[in-house]
């Protein structure tokens, strides 16, 4: 009798809790050049985890950052809310944090979560430097591209600092070897760890990975749902001496 009473009770109690789970919802952000097939390993562990995800592809090879960023958020945006979700997290890749920046300068998100960026170039990069005048780097890459040098003047380094957690994740590889001679310090063969820093992140993570896989890592997508519930990294395992993909 009882079990049958703990039983109808569940039931009850079933659709509240499904929809206490799923009141958070992330907006994935793929890097340039890529599609939204390139963040389908996180897309579908937070689903996994009852969380909403938006994750679809832009045109990040033909329009400038300022072109990208509204319509590519504002329609993460507008799938967040028809879920009713009461915070929304980002998750990017390399150009996405750069869209994220962009688009926080001047609009406010009032659910604005989390936000988790794989490999940004926060500060540019000295790929861009080197090869923005080369034509190849212009014909395909496009105007996001020309726009992630390490000037002073280059865009990144113009955008104000955002609110919301930031969480930054940076890679440091040799397994990427063609960009490294021209990128000071550790790097990951496109964006040196030291630039993908900014001064408001809460926190931030070193892992042996190259920037064109970073977001397949098992141990990068367990860290990214570590910081969207907890809103810092998991730093045990540096107290552990983990030795899984070099996490420090």
């Amino acid at each position: 009798m009882k079990f049958a009473i703990h039983m109808i009770l569940y039931a009850m109690l079933l659709p509240t809790l499904s929809l206490a789970a799923q009141s958070d919802c992330v907006i994935l952000l793929h890097g340039m050049g890529r599609s939204a097939f390139s963040m389908g390993a996180i897309e579908v562990s937070l689903a996994k985890q009852h969380y909403h995800v938006w994750n679809k592809s832009y045109p990040g090879l033909s329009q400038s950052v300022e072109e990208l960023s509204a319509p590519a958020i504002e329609a993460g945006l507008d799938y967040c809310r028809s879920k009713q979700a009461e915070s929304i997290h980002f998750v990017t890749h390399s150009l996405g944090g750069i869209l994220v920046r962009y688009y926080l300068q001047d609009h406010r998100i009032v659910e604005l979560g989390r936000i988790v960026m794989l490999a940004p170039p926060n500060r540019g990069s000295e790929v861009a430097d080197e090869m923005k005048d080369g034509f190849f780097y212009q014909t395909i890459m496009g105007p996001a591209a020309q726009e992630l040098g390490t000037d002073a003047k280059s865009l990144p380094n113009r955008l104000k600092p955002i609110a919301g957690e930031i969480g930054i994740i940076a890679g440091r590889t040799d397994g990427e070897p063609w960009f490294l001679p021209g990128i000071p310090g550790e790097d990951d063969g496109k964006v040196a760890v030291e630039r993908t820093k900014l001064a408001e992140m809460k926190d931030f993570l070193l892992v042996n990975v190259g920037h064109t896989f970073i977001m397949d890592d098992d141990e990068v997508i367990r860290q990214i749902a570590y910081f969207l519930k907890h809103g810092v990294f998991d730093q045990s395992r540096l107290l552990q001496g983990d030795d899984g993909n070099g996490v420090e």
